[in-house]
């Protein structure tokens, strides 16, 4: 007996639009969010490589230098994301500031673990330099170790924001509800994902609502390629499966 494979062609109008910017340098989902900068809680989901972080440093240069926040500090859940929110010349791309982290204040590229990383959160805490990057195990002692009324007037920025949960057993997401609960930081969470493979919430709902929520999807972001390769979708590959585009 000879079973037939099925068989799927997607057509995407491969407008170009995702990789041309505006007069500030940036591309149509930054664009997007940087629309919702002056939003206290800010959720962005959006795909991979669609330039979440370089939307955040658009929105963190706005909250500390016309909103009041007096430092920023972003989360990633491992070191190797870290290197993702380095130097910036945006300038040069249009935008009215450059993106610049002070190398000594990206902590992921320090030697040491998580714990012994503290210490230099209460330096930066008593600096005057304005961001701070760290891996959500570090932020999460840190908050341990000096309360969360040492970060009023702060922007928080978490990375992989999926990585929270609303249960009680996840220290990054009772700290955050906590902050939340103070109201005295801005948080912009991103994410690709807005869920939990373990079926957890992430937020609990009354913090929840209190996002405004910026979303831009996977076909947008394929759309607005100029030209596309087949994919190659890994595990998720059907023998047969064909994606074209015209």
């Amino acid at each position: 007996m000879i079973r037939k494979v099925p068989s799927v062609s997607v057509t995407y109008a491969q407008t170009g639009r995702d990789q041309k910017s505006n007069e500030f340098g940036m591309r149509p989902m930054q664009e997007r969010a940087y629309e919702k900068h002056g939003e206290q809680y800010l959720l962005i989901k959006s795909p991979p490589a669609s330039g979440k972080s370089r939307a955040l440093m658009f929105i963190a240069l706005d909250k500390l230098e016309n909103q009041g926040m007096k430092q920023a500090i972003i989360a990633v859940p491992e070191k190797s994301i870290g290197s993702g929110f380095g130097n910036e010349p945006l300038t040069n791309f249009g935008f009215w500031s450059d993106w610049h982290v002070e190398p000594r204040w990206n902590l992921c590229n320090a030697p040491g673990g998580d714990t012994g990383k503290v210490d230099s959160v209460r330096s930066f805490l008593d600096g005057d330099d304005k961001v701070l990057v760290c891996t959500h195990a570090t932020f999460r002692f840190a908050v341990e170790k000096f309360g969360i009324e040492a970060f009023d007037d702060w922007l928080i920025a978490i990375d992989e924001f999926h990585h929270v949960s609303a249960n009680p057993d996840n220290k990054l997401g009772g700290h955050l509800a906590q902050l939340i609960a103070r109201d005295k930081v801005h948080v912009v969470a991103m994410t690709g994902s807005y869920f939990r493979g373990d079926a957890e919430a992430v937020l609990a709902p009354e913090d929840e609502q209190k996002f405004e929520t910026v979303t831009y999807t996977y076909y947008e972001q394929l759309n607005g390629y100029k030209w596309l390769k087949q994919l190659d979708i890994g595990y998720f590959s059907i023998p047969g499966l064909t994606l074209t585009t015209s």
